[in-house]
């Protein structure tokens, strides 16, 4: 026996009224999300090209998740940032039933079916292609919330200090706004207005130091300020103890070797010169192979305030040397005689010989020179009416003169024995002003 045609009818008429009005959730209990999202696009007749109808503008929630961080190289200022960019919104075209198996439908093979907001990032470098051919994901909720995700690379124009280099922080920005809505129809907001970016546990950071971030709205002076913008700020700092363990550090080291020589022999020659000559060209080796790897500016940068104090400091050494060498070998200016781990002492006496006047020059010994000290001399007055001057062993009465000006050899020990105390203290007064002045 047949089912009456009238039964037929009425089944199709209420299949067609739960489908118009939506209820149809029994159709989509064995259905996968494909072939949902082809009901849902065909019966709302959807049109990517139409964005969601709202009250007020429509609301793009924005979060990102950072990735990776990473320097290709130190004195450059372009980092690169690999990251999540997730963004949610509300399409009343595309809600479903609630009797579906889904918790979300996975719209990946409907991404160009979609409508999507048309996000493109401004202020920043470069694009870098993703390591994987799926780099997004879209998802529709039940409610209509569509959340989508993707992935982008991007390398940083950022901005720092070369002045100060390498004691900078440079500050890499990107911003992110739509390319043809304006705020009256799509606003952009930090999704649970959170004001710093969210790390993946698993963050790798390569030759980059992350020490602040911040999640900014874009001023209003911004180059379009009649459209919503979102901005990421991220401040680096740069690896300082690599800077001193192959900069500083040997450059101090360098210049106080050259200050070793102010402690060796005046006449030492051959020592004192491979000393200075060798620390110059091991500074200028140094300064030299590092320098190939720094930004080149025209103004004056913290590098090259340092190369230039040292250097100095070095050549200084250097010219002390030759200034003592030169001193210690000039004649001197009267009949004296040096002894090796003696001071020089000088002793005049002019006897009267009838009408024959006698210049005698005599060495005081050592107990005429503890008597009176080595450096003077002394004037007999009751040698009769011509004044002599003479040793003090002839039991006259004496005065005690200053003795004439001092041997080349002992002013060029000086000059050593000054160095010793000078250099090192303006060195190290040049080493506090510097780290100091450059915040270290």
């Amino acid at each position: 026996m047949g089912v009456p045609w009238e039964l037929v009818q009425v089944a199709a008429l209420v299949v067609v009224a739960a489908w118009r009005v939506g209820g149809s959730d029994f159709m989509y209990e064995n259905k996968s999300d494909k072939e949902i999202l082809d009901d849902l696009l065909v019966r709302e007749r959807y049109d990517k090209r139409l964005r969601p109808t709202v009250d007020g503008a429509l609301v793009v929630n924005v979060s990102v998740l950072l990735l990776s961080l990473a320097s290709p190289d130190e004195s450059s200022l372009k980092y690169e940032v690999e990251f999540l960019l997730q963004q949610q919104w509300y399409d009343p075209r595309l809600t479903y039933s609630n009797k579906s198996r889904y918790d979300f439908l996975n719209a990946i093979h409907h991404h160009e079916e979609v409508w999507l907001p048309d996000t493109y990032f401004i202020m920043h470098g470069d694009f870098k292609e993703p390591l994987i051919p799926m780099h997004f994901a879209l998802k529709i909720y039940r409610n209509g919330t569509i959340n989508y995700l993707m992935r982008r690379h991007l390398i940083l124009s950022c901005q720092g200090s070369l002045n100060i280099f390498p004691f900078d922080d440079p500050l890499c920005s990107f911003s992110m706004e739509s390319i043809s809505y304006e705020k009256p129809a799509i606003s952009y907001v930090w999704k649970n207005d959170e004001d710093t970016l969210r790390k993946s546990p698993s963050l790798k950071t390569q030759n980059a130091y992350l020490i602040q971030n911040q999640t900014v709205t874009c001023s209003a002076t911004s180059w379009r300020g009649n459209y919503s913008c979102l901005r990421v700020d991220l401040i680096f700092t740069r690896d300082r103890s690599f800077y001193f363990t192959t900069v500083f550090i040997p450059g101090i080291i360098l210049v106080t070797s050259s200050f070793i020589t102010f402690w060796l022999e005046w006449n030492a020659v051959p020592a004192r010169v491979m000393i200075g000559v060798t620390t110059m060209l091991n500074f200028f080796t140094t300064s030299n192979g590092f320098r190939g790897t720094l930004p080149v500016v025209s103004n004056l940068t913290a590098m090259n305030v340092w190369d230039g104090v040292c250097m100095c400091f070095i050549y200084a050494s250097l010219l002390e040397f030759v200034c003592v060498n030169y001193v210690g070998r000039k004649r001197p200016l009267h009949n004296v005689v040096y002894r090796p781990g003696e001071n020089p002492v000088t002793q005049v006496c002019t006897r009267n010989m009838g009408s024959d006047s006698e210049l005698v020059t005599l060495l005081g010994d050592k107990n005429k020179r503890d008597t009176l000290g080595a450096n003077e001399i002394v004037t007999c007055t009751n040698c009769g009416p011509n004044p002599c001057t003479h040793s003090a062993n002839n039991g006259c009465a004496t005065e005690v003169r200053k003795k004439e000006p001092p041997h080349p050899i002992r002013v060029a020990k000086t000059i050593d024995v000054i160095a010793r105390i000078t250099f090192p203290c303006a060195y190290a007064v040049f080493l506090i002003f510097f780290f100091i002045h450059y915040n270290i």
